[in-house]
């Protein structure tokens, strides 16, 4: 009997496995770390033998501590980092460069080129996306004019590209299918997502060969399986989402309006908007949420750049805590911040502000401001910078959010828990299961097969482990979220 569903969540540090039951509930989770590579200031790239390596050992070794064999998996769902870019040769299956990662920065010039030759609204209306170097076109034609041989051999058809999710169908099928889903096809800058393929005049613009590009499949379909030698059998892949919609299916945001947050180094909110692609008009992405039995849902997302990592900064760099978790109880020793304002543009501001020239900034200091003040600040710099972003959207979409969904590893913190829904004024949501982008891939999977009837029956799964209510004071609120505007702009446009 086919008892489980395996998810590969490849990640942009580590690879995992993890099994989930019928339940929904998590079996067994296996992770192994891979390396970052930094060729020059702002380059990123993953070994696409490692990222294949990894994946392949986590599944072997997460199969063998639960001392199950392959035959008991019903099917696997693959959820993955979004835009990273790999190429390989067609017929040896060999990476011909490293993979470039979506925080690369190369190709920032070159898309600013593009901006400079009038492009942007061309592409913002066919893809929901801006021009920028972290999606995956501009990183495809690097490789293709920087790699010898590459440009001759991609037009001869000898080339395969593919994002994270291509590249382990490749390998888990030795090279029998060469797919993407909708979801991550919609993160390259390639695709129409209003027509559901892959744009000629794109293509153009970027000048990329088709044959390169993989087919688009849904969301939630048997593709193809695995080949016996890697796992013991033959295993149906059927089900493939990028991480932040895999997060979104995950937290169960299938209804209009719903809404998640992702609280990790950076913070990733996406909504749900049916079936309309809304183009934001304030600098939010539109992208394909997912497509399951040829019925295509959209979503609004917002990128914000430094979320839990500003924690990290106060634990290494200023050394005002010990561990992360600690910063709750000395963030709650002070009643408020203080006047403390912390705008963590440590890379610049991402999503609604997208100014690449602010700087990180902590204003309102005085004799009296002690390490707490700051340390609440920083929290509260988190929630903000998502309130910003929640406040965008409902602009956009006409939409009020009700209930905001969160995950992540900062979602523990319920400190920042309920800041965050005295800032929004609506309730916050933390779920039971919290690795809601690997069980958006197993849902996926499942639904494919039959292992759950459907989504009715995969929403009863769901369940909350606590919710917050808005407490403050419409007031403190208030001044709080004023005193952060002006800190905004005095951060802006400081390195131009």
């Amino acid at each position: 009997m086919s008892e489980y569903i395996l998810s590969l969540d490849a990640g942009t540090t580590s690879n995992r496995a993890i099994l989930f039951n019928q339940s929904g509930q998590i079996e067994r989770i296996s992770a192994k770390e891979f390396d970052q590579i930094f060729p020059h200031p702002g380059w990123v790239e993953h070994n696409p033998e490692e990222i294949w390596a990894t994946q392949k050992f986590v599944v072997r070794d997460v199969i063998k501590k639960h001392n199950i064999s392959a035959a008991n998996i019903n099917s696997i769902g693959i959820t993955n980092q979004r835009e990273t870019t790999l190429i390989w040769d067609r017929e040896t299956s060999e990476p011909i460069y490293n993979a470039i990662v979506w925080q690369d920065r190369r190709t920032a010039e070159y898309c600013d080129e593009l901006k400079d030759k009038g492009y942007t609204d061309i592409i913002h209306q066919k893809t929901g996306l801006l021009i920028d170097a972290y999606f995956s076109a501009s990183k495809i034609r690097w490789i293709l004019d920087n790699v010898d041989g590459a440009r001759e051999k991609a037009e001869e058809g000898k080339l395969a590209f593919g994002t994270v999710d291509t590249w382990l169908a490749w390998r888990l099928t030795h090279g029998k299918i060469h797919i993407t889903d909708v979801t991550n096809a919609s993160r390259t800058m390639l695709f129409n997502i209003h027509e559901l393929q892959w744009d000629k005049e794109l293509l153009e613009i970027f000048d990329i060969p088709d044959s390169l590009l993989p087919e688009v499949k849904s969301t939630s379909e048997v593709y193809g399986k695995t080949i016996k030698n890697h796992f013991g059998a033959e295993i149906p892949i059927a089900g493939m989402i990028g991480d932040q919609q895999g997060a979104l299916f995950g937290q169960m945001c299938i209804e209009k309006g719903m809404t998640k947050n992702t609280y990790g180094t950076g913070c990733f909110v996406v909504m749900n908007t049916g079936t309309e692609a809304i183009i934001s008009e304030h600098n939010l992405l539109t992208t394909i949420a997912w497509q399951i039995n040829n019925k295509i849902n959209y979503a609004l997302e917002g990128s914000i750049f430094i979320g839990g990592a500003i924690i990290q900064w106060l634990r290494d760099q200023l050394q005002i805590i010990k561990h992360a978790a600690d910063i709750e109880n000395l963030a709650l020793s002070v009643d408020n911040n203080g006047g403390v304002v912390l705008i963590p543009a440590f890379v610049g501001l991402g999503a609604p502000h997208w100014d690449q020239y602010a700087t990180g900034t902590i204003i309102g200091l005085t004799r009296g401001t002690g390490k707490a003040h700051i340390a609440r600040a920083a929290l509260e710099s988190i929630a903000l910078q998502s309130m910003d972003v929640i406040s965008t959207m409902t602009e956009d979409s006409g939409i009020e959010i009700i209930d905001l969904r969160v995950d992540g590893g900062a979602a523990v913190n319920n400190l920042l828990m309920q800041i965050q829904s005295d800032l929004i004024g609506q309730k916050v949501t933390r779920p039971k299961i919290t690795e809601t982008t690997a069980l958006g891939a197993a849902y996926m999977a499942g639904l494919a097969t039959g292992f759950w009837s459907g989504i009715d029956e995969i929403q009863k799964l769901w369940e909350a482990e606590r919710t917050f209510e808005p407490e403050k004071q419409t007031d403190q609120v208030k001044i709080t979220i004023n005193n952060w505007r002006k800190g905004l702009e005095r951060a802006k446009n400081w390195n131009k």
